[in-house]
């Protein structure tokens, strides 16, 4: 049980200006009687004058406070020994980058609770940023096409104040009647680009009007794993066995990737399954993929154009389809390619809400009271100097710092 709740701010760089709580919700927090406070900071989506306007007290100084907040990993000259952190540490997948970050929490005798690992009583997570993914990368997919069109009229997400006037200037975007958007992922991410889609009037039909020679307005599809993948030895299909293990089959892209103008990529790709758009499918003639916004970002994953993460501040590349190599923005015979691997950040204030929001009704409550259902033992990695039993296998990950 925590009493003493405090808002580091993010150090990590590229600064990132997401918070695990806004301004409002801190001030709800307040009047539920638990005693949080907010460090200062310069880069934030809301700023120190929201929060001290919503009586939050600024502060320095973290050093009283039982748990300490944030969204991305802290950097090591931040954590401070014996202090509770809960955070997003991309640690337990073994990610190269955070080694030292682990050895410092295990060396500090740092309580590190993960963002990733809390779930309710069915295993499903609570917290996430995945809906903004989808809807700025749904967003960035109609700027990807005019990057290769060489004009882009709509602004910057991330130079856009929310949400709201995002959507305001893509609803100023001429669209083609026969523009057609195919989409692959349903989870978090796929609903938030669908969101986009249907705001701006794109009309939703099955994938076999899809693949049908006309339409009179602008349409896109959704591929289940169902119409996407096909057994290799031509039995019938089974969705269960083949989310339990999806070698064994292949892809069925290429009428979609022939019918397509932009593709929306937001599945969750095992990579024991086939690809969907290898370099083979890229290169038959008759695609009409103009721009492939992966927002799933898997290098060396399903999508062969996907040569590498972008970024916020340069967010497109030209894939060359004749030799598979990068090229210039709209170079003749090039799809046009985004996939920038952080697209939450481009919309922080909105994002923030709605992860402070889930923070708030579905977290806090077990922080800040009795851990009935162990959400926050269960999304515990380390407590004084040690793994705990369900991330033992990280033990030699964090022992291999060079």
């Amino acid at each position: 049980m925590y009493k003493r709740i405090g808002i580091i701010r993010e150090g990590k760089e590229p600064p990132d200006r997401r918070v695990p709580l806004t301004p409002k919700q801190c001030k709800e927090v307040l009047l539920k009687g638990i005693d949080i406070i907010v460090q200062r900071s310069p880069v934030r989506a809301y700023t120190d004058a929201e929060y001290t306007a919503q009586g939050v007290r600024m502060t320095e100084d973290l050093t009283d406070r039982d748990l300490i907040m944030g969204v991305k990993e802290v950097p090591l000259d931040m954590l401070m020994a014996e202090k509770s952190y809960l955070f997003f540490s991309h640690t337990i997948k073994k990610q190269p980058h955070n080694k030292k970050l682990l050895r410092a929490v295990l060396d500090r005798r740092i309580t590190l609770i993960d963002h990733e690992l809390l779930a309710d009583t069915r295993g499903e997570r609570v917290l996430a940023f995945g809906k903004w993914a989808g809807v700025v990368g749904a967003y960035n997919a109609f700027r990807a096409w005019e990057a290769g069109r060489g004009n882009i009229t709509l602004r910057p997400a991330h130079l856009c104040h929310d949400r709201a006037e995002m959507e305001l200037h893509l609803l100023d975007l001429k669209l083609p009647q026969d523009l057609r958007i195919v989409l692959t992922g349903g989870g978090r991410v796929g609903k938030g680009a669908m969101e986009v889609l249907d705001r701006i009037g794109m009309r939703r039909v099955e994938p076999e009007e899809f693949l049908r020679k006309t339409n009179t307005s602008p349409i896109y599809t959704i591929l289940g794993s169902s119409d996407l993948y096909a057994r290799n030895d031509g039995k019938a299909f089974d969705k269960a066995a083949f989310h339990a293990d999806p070698s064994g089959h292949e892809a069925r892209f290429g009428p979609y990737a022939k019918a397509a103008r932009i593709y929306i990529a937001c599945h969750f790709w095992d990579p024991r399954g086939p690809k969907i758009l290898p370099v083979s499918l890229l290169r038959e003639p008759g695609i009409g993929l103009e721009a492939v916004a992966d927002i799933s970002c898997d290098i060396g994953g399903p999508i062969d154009s996907t040569l590498r993460a972008s970024t916020i501040a340069d967010p497109f590349f030209g894939y060359d389809r004749a030799t598979g190599t990068e090229c210039p923005v709209g170079s003749p015979g090039s799809i046009t390619v985004m996939s920038v691997d952080n697209l939450p950040c481009e919309l922080p204030r909105d994002a923030s809400k709605s992860f402070g929001r889930d923070l708030m009704d579905r977290v806090l409550p077990n922080l800040v009271g009795p851990d009935a259902d162990r959400m926050i033992e269960n999304a515990t990695i380390a407590r004084d100097g040690r793994l705990m039993d369900r991330f033992a296998y990280l033990a030699d990950y964090a022992g291999e710092v060079v």
